[in-house]
């Protein structure tokens, strides 16, 4: 039987996440005319994205702003690094920067999440460079730190975005999705589809990850709610050698899962292409609308899928690291948590969830 708390405590978690959300009052939304020619739209959204930024900020003609990524590769990423190259263009175009004065943007990391190796080498080349501001995003949370402490000895300031890392007294900003709300959301909507019963295993993506670490705990604190649920077992991609190997094994020692919960988009696509047979299959939450995901949504084969907005999550990071390219005006962002959402069957083809829905 669910206890009454849980409904208080996601309530409240989602206001405390817009009311964070709504401080960010880096820009101001615009509206568009609906009826115009396409050069005269092409020239308005320019202007209107422009007419974002708040140029009362000070920022540093001439700045260089090198973005570390876990990955480099995937639909997230790709928005991510749509919305930073935006939030540039839209920068040079508010501040009226032109030629050497324009803010210029690196984006650099690893392939593939998992190689931690590789994005700690990025990042010593990156911060040898010397950048005006380095935003990170961080595959081992605890890998970094004499590179954060290297940065913070040269004055480059650290905006942090999608996973935190340990030692937050290094870094000026976080900016990313509220990843204990993903997990609670998850929790909840597997609760509901098993009827608030039934066991559970959860495929994780880096146990060392700040945003699985977060994705999980808050999943299971949601989960605990439940007197007749329970995770039986958890299955971290960075501790096993073959991931979807590891995924058919603990499905053969729980033959009685009711339901599987996949932390990101990579483990979820490799849930999806697993040779399972078409009965009894569990009921299926993962995280990241990505291409693949919507059509499992589509076709039944996953109940629904908890997403980010990356686009905006990367739009604001770079406004973030504009902010603090000024040293005489430098001062800490804080924490800024942009609310995840819930797609299903019911709102997968609606406009107000677009954002959330990663495109190829």
């Amino acid at each position: 039987m669910k206890k009454t708390t849980v409904a208080a405590v996601l309530v409240t978690g989602t206001v405390l996440a817009a009311g964070i959300f709504a401080k960010c009052d880096v820009f101001e939304e615009k509206a568009i005319a609906d009826v115009r020619t396409e050069d005269e739209a092409e020239k308005s959204e320019k202007e209107d994205s422009s007419s974002r930024i708040d140029t009362s900020a000070p920022v540093l003609a001439g700045s260089r702003i090198a973005v570390v990524s876990k990955s480099v590769s995937g639909e997230f990423w790709d928005m991510v690094h749509k919305g930073m190259e935006d939030a540039v263009k839209d920068l040079n175009t508010a501040y009226g920067f032109k030629s050497d004065d324009q803010i210029k943007m690196t984006f650099e990391g690893p392939d593939d999440e998992l190689n931690v190796e590789e994005q700690v080498n990025t990042l010593d080349a990156v911060i040898a460079e010397n950048p005006s501001v380095l935003c990170f995003s961080a595959s081992d949370m605890n890998s970094c730190q004499a590179q954060l402490e290297t940065a913070t000895e040269n004055d480059i300031p650290v905006i942090i975005f999608d996973s935190n890392v340990s030692e937050n007294e290094l870094v000026t900003g976080f900016y990313g999705t509220d990843n204990e709300r993903v997990g609670e959301i998850a929790g909840e909507k597997i609760a509901e589809a098993l009827g608030e019963k039934g066991s559970i295993l959860i495929f994780s993506a880096q146990e060392k990850t700040e945003s699985s670490q977060k994705r999980v705990s808050g999943f299971k604190t949601a989960i605990a709610e439940y007197t007749d649920m329970e995770v039986v077992q958890e299955v971290y991609a960075d501790q096993v050698e073959d991931m979807s190997a590891a995924m058919q094994e603990a499905l053969a020692q729980n033959p009685d899962t009711a339901g599987v919960y996949c932390t990101n988009a990579d483990v979820s696509e490799l849930y999806l292409a697993l040779d399972q047979t078409e009965e009894d299959l569990p009921v299926m939450i993962g995280v990241d609308a990505t291409t693949k995901q919507q059509q499992a949504v589509k076709d039944g084969r996953e109940y629904g899928i908890v997403s980010q907005d990356p686009y905006e999550m990367g739009y604001q990071t770079i406004l973030a690291a504009a902010k603090v390219t000024d040293p005489e005006n430098r001062e800490a962002e804080g924490t800024v948590f942009l609310e995840p959402a819930w797609i299903d069957a019911s709102n997968l083809e609606d406009p107000e969830y677009s954002s959330y829905l990663y495109k190829k």
